[in-house]
């Protein structure tokens, strides 16, 4: 930047001249004729837009990017959701059942799915898998009264051919 160069102020906007530059400092001249001294990093050069040429491929460069359609990202399938599973067989949540009750095991494997249920709605899991086996029906019959209190929550027969009859799959909705 040399004297007659107009220069904008970094901190303050304002357009100023240069009236005569020094080693560190240049001595500006605001548009209302007030000078005063800064220093040259406090100054950076006022573009002229108007100065900038432009050629004629660039310009045709710029409408054809603006102009063309832009890639969409195309949106995550159902099935390509990460599953969350999760086991309810009592030996996979307790090392011994051995005074435990009926009642006292299906409340573990119930408080078990409650958590996870929290857990992937907290950190915005779409899809979580409860595997509970055949049995008498006892556990998904309860499951199934769990997941109906949360709106959110739509829940199916897993898939057969990875689980077999024993499991059932929850989706989570966004609220």
């Amino acid at each position: 930047m040399k004297t007659g160069d107009l220069v904008e102020l970094i901190d303050d906007a304002m357009v100023a001249k240069i009236v005569k530059a020094y080693p560190d400092t240049f001595l500006i001249e605001s548009e209302d004729g007030f000078q005063m001294e800064v220093a040259k990093t406090d100054v950076v050069p006022q573009l002229n837009y108007l100065d900038i040429d432009f050629s004629a491929a660039d310009v045709q460069q710029k409408i054809k990017d603006d102009l063309s359609p832009k890639n969409k990202k195309s949106k995550k399938v159902l099935r390509d959701v990460p599953v969350i599973e999760v086991d309810l067989h009592i030996h996979n949540l307790t090392d011994s059942t051995r005074r435990m009750s009926n009642y006292d095991m299906l409340d573990l494997q119930l408080k078990t799915a409650k958590q996870r249920i929290e857990y992937a709605i907290k950190h915005r899991h779409k899809k979580v898998v409860f595997i509970h086996g055949v049995g008498e029906g006892v556990l998904k019959a309860e499951l199934e009264t769990l997941f109906r209190r949360y709106d959110q929550i739509t829940h199916y027969d897993a898939n057969y051919q990875t689980y077999g009859v024993g499991a059932t799959e929850i989706y989570i909705y966004d609220n």
